[in-house]
């Protein structure tokens, strides 16, 4: 497969040759409680935050105005979330979510997140984020430019083909017919086993792109991206992604 616009067939054919490229739905570590650390309280990193609330974990989260204008959402959120800063919200992550708009990545601490699982639920969007000459060339990934600002973490995508209200209504329990797949990208295999058991426990099946640099297959203008679909209509929609859209 070519950098370019290779042909449907072409592009499910390279997938499928891929060690990583399979979908499953059932974790394999035990749920236990643990702490995520929220960089960015919008609609995702809010909804995520609720879900996985839900599912038993404890959350703080930060937002670029300071903790005191969280009070309302940690209200909302309940008594396992606190509000704090970026660097404290990294500092106290066992798991961090970094859900920022592109222009704000400079922004996200470094040493506070150094060997911890980063997901990362960024697009791209020009009209927010200016051009970015590089991922407008198809020469690099969001997540690949999070995972250059932080060398020593482990960065996965994540939620980031959804729509934000859905995440917390779409989920269904493991085995149930059209379960809903989302995608994960990782050069981490131990980040994807981490968001293959999220997923599992949020509702969803898994379906793993492979590295980072294959993670634009799940992003804006692509096939996959909000679509409602099952781990094999997934696995085909991201065969079917140009590099370029």
């Amino acid at each position: 497969m070519t950098a370019g616009r290779p042909h449907a067939a072409d592009a499910r054919r390279w997938f499928s040759r891929q060690p990583r490229g399979e979908y499953r739905h059932s974790g394999t570590v035990e749920p236990s409680m643990t702490t995520f650390g929220f960089i960015g309280a919008g609609h995702i990193g809010s909804q995520v935050a609720r879900a996985v609330i839900a599912a038993g974990h404890d959350v703080v989260i930060a937002n670029s105005r300071g903790p005191e204008t969280l009070t309302e959402l940690v209200a909302d959120l309940g008594p396992r979330a606190r509000a704090a800063t970026a660097t404290e919200a990294a500092a106290a992550a066992e798991v961090a979510v970094v859900t920022v708009p592109l222009h704000a990545l400079e922004q996200i601490p470094v040493e506070p997140l150094a060997g911890k699982v980063v997901l990362d639920t960024n697009n791209y969007y020009f009209e927010r984020d200016g051009r970015i000459e590089a991922l407008d060339r198809g020469e690099t990934t969001t997540s690949g430019m999070l995972q250059e600002h932080l060398p020593t973490s482990k960065v996965a995508k994540a939620f980031n083909h959804i729509l934000a209200s859905e995440i917390t209504t779409d989920g269904t329990p493991a085995g149930t017919p059209g379960r809903r797949a989302l995608a994960t990208s990782s050069d981490h295999p131990e980040a994807v086993e981490l968001v293959t058991d999220l997923y599992d426990q949020l509702g969803f099946d898994t379906v793993n792109v492979g590295p980072l640099s294959e993670s634009w297959r799940v992003e804006r203008d692509r096939p996959a991206y909000v679509a409602r679909q099952t781990a094999p209509e997934l696995v085909d929609n991201l065969a079917k992604a140009n590099r370029l859209p």
